[in-house]
Formats: C-alpha cells, structure tokens, sequence
C-alpha cells in the first residue's frame, strides 16, 4: 500500500472540516477549570468576558459539546490555503536508511508561515462580530503576531502586538510582515504599561518571555474600551481551533490506509501538538484506537519534563486568571535562545491533564541538536523548517532510527508547524558552529516554583 501514497496527499476544498473538534469532551478527567487569583474559584462567563470575546469564552468554558460549527466566514477563508497538504518524507526514509513510514502535517503555505493563522482568523471573525475596535496580544517569535496581522487586515480590526524583546531584535523581518499588514509593534518588556514598567525594573537588561508580553497586551486590552486580548496558544479555544490540523490530517490517513503508531508535536503552549492530535486522541479516549503521542519541547524551558503540575498565572507580572498546568513558574524567563515560539513557562491546561492521566508522552531536546535534526530535514525534504517545528523532527529522526535498529516498519506521523525563513539568524549560528545550548539548573528552576501561588487542593 505504501508504494502506491503519493508525496503529497491532498484533500480537496470540500473536505475542509465543518466544525471543530473539541477533545475535552471524550476526556473522562476534565482540565481543571480557570481560577480567581484571589478567591481561588472557577471562573464565570461574567469573569473572562472583559478580557476576551464572548463567543470565545463560550468556547473556552464548553466541556461538553464534541463538535462545534466552524462559521462560513472562517472556512471561506480558510480555503486560501486549506487544505494542507500531508506528506510522505520518502527522502528522508532514504537518507535514514530506515524501514519507518514517515509523515508531516505541512502548516507553512501561507504567508504567516505557520498553523497560527487557524486561530487567528476564527479569533479576529469572533471580535469583529461583537462590533469591537480591535483586539491586543503577545508574540514570541512572530508566527502568532503575523497571522493575527493577517486576520485583523481580513477584517478591518486594529491589531496592538506585544512581541517579546529578544524576537524583536532577532527577526525584524517578521515584525516588518507584520507592520505590512498594519499591526502595531511593540517590544517586550516595554515603558508604555505598568506591568511592562515593573517587569523592567525587576528584571533590568531583561530580554522579555511570553509571560511579560501577555502580561502588556492583557493590560492594553482590559485598559482600552473597544478591545479584548486575543492568545495564540495554551488556551482551550485554541486548541479547539486548531483541531482543524488533525482532522484533515485524520481524513487523508483514512483516505490511504494509513495508520500512524507514533504522533509527534513540539510544544511550547500546546497550540500546534493539541491540533494535530486531537482526533487520535479522541480515538485513544474512547477506547477504539491505540496510538503513541509524544510532545517535544526545548530542554531551555522544559515545561513538561521538569515543571510541577500546578495552579499558576499565565503571565509573568500575575494579571491573568490561574491555569492548573505543567509550569516553571510565571517568573522563569527562559533563555534567550532560538526555540521562539517554544518559551513559554506553562502548558495547555488540556494537554497538561492528558499528560498527568498518561495519555501522552514529553521529552526535551537541546538546540544544537534540534538545528541539526533541521538542517538534515532540510537537505532530504527541500523544506526549511522552523525552529519550533524541528524540535517535532528531531524525535521523528530519532524513533526512525530505533526502527532503523530493530527492523519495525512502524508508520511516524508529526507536524511540521511552519517554515524557518524568517529564522536565519539562528541557522546563521547554527552554521557558524557559534549556537550554543542551555539548559537551566535546578536552581533557576527553584527561583520559579517558589512563586507559585498558593492554591488548596480542592481549589
């Protein structure tokens, strides 16, 4: 059967799903709700619709509904450029030597260059329908900032971005895309919010997280009338979004005959790795399939592999609501390193349940290597992969060469969340030999457990 798969599967524009997929409802141990910081109760509708669109704070709090309709206006955009296309790496199978099937979910064909854009335009269509201004939000290493750029253009919305400082300084080609399509830039830590103001004071010389950039654009949004913050990641509805990847990735497995073993996703907030597994997983949670999903991460800010599973904030200077979640602790700011969009101290309060009941596996690896694992993608796929993505490739490479080692032809399936063409600097140091890798000690590590916020067990 695998003789007769084309390199590129593609499904056509009807195949496009029409309506999300939400994986909550087949989990039987919910993700803990979102909590008051102060009374330590879950919050309401009333609580979340300050900060974000109502609509979207449905979304957040349903645990029950398992599909949710994806509006025309969403899916009309959707087809400039859905579906994405599932590839076969027969190149890289060859370069391995491997007996491995080799599959990636291939999110990069669209300007932002990355998955985010499903989100963002569901977002940016949900605020615009309220009657909104426009709406604020973080970035780390652009993808998120650039397909909310793209969204908010779609519609007409103003869009304030909060990119962290050391992003901004690494990719001024992103920012500028973003600039294009008339976002405003600002980066973080920065002297125009309070919380931005106490950070850099705190943290003098800061080169800024995803957790100080929440922090600014949660303060823009609930400060400026007309505006609700938008998330690109860790966030029930995102995930929900996403499922996009995995369902049509789901249909052109079944359409070929194609069974995967082993479902691989990087892992920063959760974004892309809850995509691309969300109908597997509802398969693996209903008892009818088994399959073996693997999250990758950064070891510069090991979220899953040496976080507590814990009530934390979702930012650093403590404004959002407490999230029960894999985390470092919201005051961690990770190292300036070229994992982007991967630095980010906590992880999907739904992927952080899956993974506490089992259902998932988490390893982290280190630069270098994970550049490595990009370059040797690169030469046998013709595709440059982002930073973030490569971590999903690297375990790819990996369990190919255990398969390698014992004959199994097992099938791989990951997801190859965008491309890398904005990531030059860091392949420039990568080729350089000057990359250097970073993983913190157990001591850093203490400095954010020990500002965790106080939570009882039934809280």
């Amino acid at each position: 059967m695998s003789e007769m798969i084309p390199n590129k599967i593609y499904l056509t524009e009807q195949e496009i799903p029409q309506s999300w997929y939400n994986v909550r409802a087949d989990m039987k141990t919910k993700p803990a709700p979102l909590i008051h910081p102060g009374t330590h109760q879950p919050l309401t509708a009333d609580d979340l619709r300050p900060i974000f669109c109502d609509e979207l704070v449905a979304q957040e709090l349903n645990e029950t509904d398992q599909f949710i309709p994806i509006p025309e206006e969403i899916r009309s955009f959707y087809r400039m450029y859905r579906p994405a296309p599932l590839m076969r790496a027969y190149g890289l199978e060859k370069k391995l030597g491997t007996p491995a099937h080799i599959y990636y979910k291939f999110e990069g064909n669209n300007t932002s260059g990355s998955h985010k854009l499903n989100s963002a335009i569901a977002q940016a269509y949900y605020a615009k329908k309220q009657g909104l201004t426009g709406v604020t939000t973080e970035t780390g290493a652009g993808q998120w900032g650039t397909a909310l750029a793209m969204a908010c253009a779609y519609f007409e919305l103003d869009c304030i971005v909060y990119m962290v400082k050391i992003s901004y300084e690494q990719k001024p080609f992103r920012r500028e895309v973003m600039r294009t399509y008339g976002a405003t830039i600002t980066p973080s830590p920065s002297d125009t919010t309070n919380i931005g103001r106490k950070i850099r004071t705190e943290f003098p010389g800061t080169t800024g997280s995803l957790g100080c950039a929440i922090s600014e654009a949660v303060e823009a949004a609930t400060t400026n009338s007309g505006y609700r913050y938008v998330l690109g990641s860790v966030l029930a509805q995102v995930l929900l979004h996403q499922s996009v990847i995995g369902l049509e990735t789901k249909t052109a497995c079944d359409k070929y005959g194609i069974v995967p073993d082993i479902i691989i996703g990087c892992a920063g907030g959760g974004s892309n790795l809850g995509g691309l597994i969300a109908p597997f997983m509802g398969e693996k949670l209903r008892g009818e399939k088994d399959y073996r999903f693997i999250a990758v991460e950064p070891a510069s800010c090991p979220s899953f592999t040496r976080g507590r599973y814990a009530y934390d904030f979702c930012d650093t200077g403590n404004v959002t609501p407490l999230a029960k979640m894999y985390t470092l602790g919201a005051r961690f700011i990770p190292s300036a390193n070229h994992a982007g969009g991967l630095r980010y101290h906590g992880m999907s309060s739904v992927l952080s349940q899956l993974y506490h009941d089992g259902y998932l596996e988490a390893r982290a690896e280190e630069q270098t290597a994970v550049f490595a694992a990009a370059k040797q993608f690169a030469r046998a796929e013709g595709i440059l992969p982002a930073p973030e993505s490569s971590h999903a490739i690297k375990a790819a490479i990996d369990e190919a060469l255990v398969c390698k080692k014992t004959g199994e032809a097992k099938t791989i399936l990951f997801g190859l969340t965008g491309t890398g063409y904005f990531d030059m600097k860091a392949y420039e140091q990568f080729n350089d030999g000057t990359m250097t890798d970073h993983i913190p000690t157990d001591e850093e590590l203490q400095h954010g457990f020990a500002a965790l916020p106080q939570v009882s067990e039934n809280g």
